[in-house]
């Protein structure tokens, strides 16, 4: 139990050491790490543990090799991944059956097994280390300090990289000097919002009240951000520190992590470094032998969208059904039971440590002038390189897809970027060159959001696009309010008549028409940034919105309903294939003696056909397209 500041030194110094031992092999013992994210872990990363533990023992050497799931290593597409110190070796792409391999050559024999190094697309050569792949060459880990480097479950190792030393310092300033460090450090809300957080912190402090609180939103709900979370399984002692630090600063002695029940790994971890923090003094009364006391709690959210906004989220942790509150009174002044509270999510907390630790110059340093420090974004859809990257503000779209994201697949041309997930817009090629900050993004008609990136090429449908997340947005609307309640579900069925077909040009003045009125006048952001998708891809690509109206056409292929399925005769030999993988029996073949056919071939009913593309699939000489 560490009950002062010279116990803490001592322990957290030993720790240091230790970590520093294993990096760089001053132990004598050879240390592999495996990705113990999500992602991998469904690829059976834990699988590959136990396998190398196996191996290990019974080739003898288990007394020379440790084995360990550490935090997501972010390059997604490329894993699992498998780490060895001192070298530095990366392997991708492990599976069970390579485990012996790498016992024998790389743990044993001292080689690099070379089929498992990643090839870099732009030269063709093998990678053997990390930091010189190029997906990780202009990122910066500020958020994800510690993530992919030790065990989450081990606070020895958090220790090690420099956890609690933030809350040290912390605790020898008052609650204003605590405050003005966040406020000088530029750290904005990486929830969506982007408010500066000191001044959230000023609020709450000024608030004059015995019982105040500080709530974690770990309540990470847009399609394909995965930030939070990999935050909370990677270091989530992180995300304590920084919940303790703010704490500290409004004069609050209790938190709450609100966390999506979705993700198991993350609370499981969370739970665990809680219970260590407390087991060492770090949480609980008198931390580091001061007055001050503070205590954790989690809540689990059950996936409801709308709980992301700070005060449906509150009423959902006081037990009520998570609907947004009107406000003012914003929460600094009148959040959890009526108490001054300040909401802020997984990776502005996380953040606050390093600001803490380091100094507010140092955080302030990286980064615009108006959008200080990193920001994670979990680039995803139709890009080489998908993952979790954390890149300096001021990053351009061109260098997060095409330098670290490694471009688009197969050849296909950039069509759009989808910043802020259903509440942000796309952004068009001609914004590639446009730095990433909070307000550069709103001024071109998208937003950060909490940090979804999705990318799409020429085969993608705009409409189709703008669809998706009204659907989206429909389901996940609380109701509360008619504005949110009713117009997105107008706004949905007239995307739905535009892209089967039966669409007016009419349909697309009522829709833009729509879209203003839900902004104006919803109660919460999920109402008020709801129409963004849609007012973006009009702006963007108001070309496709009239050819599915007036030409009935999809260029992209995608709205079925305006798409048919053709065999070129010239191309088909008539093996009949297509026909017998038909689910809907529409596929016959053509009487070849008759004028102008020289050789059997198929046909489709375009009456019957289901447009399943079960034919297109199990064609082998390329005579059906799509048009």
């Amino acid at each position: 139990m560490i009950k002062s500041v010279e116990q803490f030194n001592e322990m957290s110094a030993a720790c240091t050491a230790c970590l520093d031992e294993k990096i760089k092999g001053a132990d004598d013992k050879r240390h592999i790490v495996l990705c113990g994210g999500t992602g991998c872990l469904s690829s059976h990363s834990d699988e590959i543990k136990a396998k190398f533990e196996e191996v290990l023992e019974a080739k003898g050497v288990a007394d020379k090799a440790t084995v360990n799931l550490v935090g997501c290593f972010g390059f997604c597409s490329q894993g699992p991944f498998v780490k060895i110190y001192p070298e530095d070796t990366l392997y991708r792409l492990v599976k069970i059956e390579d485990v012996e391999e790498i016992v024998e050559k790389d743990i044993i024999g001292g080689e690099v097994v070379d089929r498992l190094l990643y090839v870099e697309p732009s030269t063709g050569k093998k990678v053997v280390k990390q930091d010189d792949i190029n997906f990780y060459k202009k990122q910066r880990r500020v958020a994800l300090h510690g993530c992919g480097v030790i065990n989450p479950e081990d606070i020895n190792e958090a220790l090690g990289m420099g956890a609690f030393q933030g809350l040290k310092r912390a605790l020898t300033m008052s609650q204003q000097e605590v405050v003005d460090e966040v406020l000088a450090s530029g750290l904005r809300g990486r929830g969506g919002g982007g408010f500066p957080s000191g001044r959230k912190w000023q609020f709450a402090l000024n608030q004059n009240s015995e019982e105040k609180y500080v709530v974690c939103n770990g309540d990470e709900g847009d399609p394909g951000a995965f930030m939070d979370r990999s935050i909370l399984e990677g270091n989530p002692l992180a995300v304590i520190e920084g919940m303790v630090i703010a704490g500290y600063a409004i004069g609050a002695q209790n938190g709450y992590f609100y966390v999506r029940a979705e993700y198991p790994i993350a609370v499981r971890r969370l739970r665990i470094a809680i219970k260590e923090a407390e087991e060492l003094g770090l949480l609980g009364d008198n931390i580091f032998g001061s007055s001050f006391s503070f205590r954790c709690h989690i809540r689990l959210g059950a996936g409801a969208f709308v709980c992301g906004e700070e005060t449906a989220l509150l009423n959902s942790i006081e037990g009520k059904r998570g609907m947004p509150r009107p406000r003012p009174p914003f929460p600094a002044v009148k959040g959890l039971w009526q108490k001054p509270t300040i909401v802020n999510n997984v990776e502005t907390l996380a953040c606050v440590p390093y600001i803490l630790r380091n100094g507010a110059g140092e955080f302030a340093k990286v980064g615009t002038e108006r959008s200080k420090g990193t920001k994670v974004f979990a680039l995803g859809g139709k890009v080489n390189n998908v993952g979790l990257v954390e890149v300096p503000m001021g990053t351009t779209l061109r260098e997060l897809i095409y330098d670290i994201g490694g471009g688009i697949p197969n050849g296909k041309k950039f069509k759009a970027i989808q910043t802020g997930g259903p509440s942000g817009g796309c952004l068009t090629e001609e914004y590639l060159d446009e730095p990433i900050d909070f307000d550069n993004l709103v001024a071109k008609g998208s937003m950060m959001g909490s940090g979804g990136a999705i990318v799409m090429d020429e085969d993608n449908c705009m409409v189709d696009v703008a669809k998706f997340y009204m659907e989206f947005i429909c389901d996940e609307s609380c109701g509360k309010c008619t504005p949110c309640r009713i117009g997105t579900k107008r706004m949905l069925e007239i995307l739905t008549r535009i892209t089967e077909g039966k669409g007016t040009m009419k349909d697309l003045e009522e829709l833009e028409e729509l879209s203003d009125t839900v902004k104006t006048n919803s109660l919460c952001a999920l109402g008020q940034t709801a129409a963004n998708p849609i007012n973006s891809t009009i702006a963007h690509f108001r070309d496709e919105y009239i050819e599915h109206i007036v030409d009935k056409k999809c260029r992209a292929h995608i709205c079925k309903n305006l798409m048919q399925y053709f065999i070129d005769p010239d191309k088909c030999i008539g093996c009949g294939m297509c026909a017998r993988g038909c689910p809907a029996n529409c596929i016959t073949a053509t009487d070849y003696t008759a004028p102008g056919h020289k050789k059997p071939s198929m046909k489709i009913d375009p009456n019957a056909c289901v447009k399943c593309g079960a034919c297109m699939s199990t064609c082998k000489f390329h005579a059906i397209e799509k048009r």
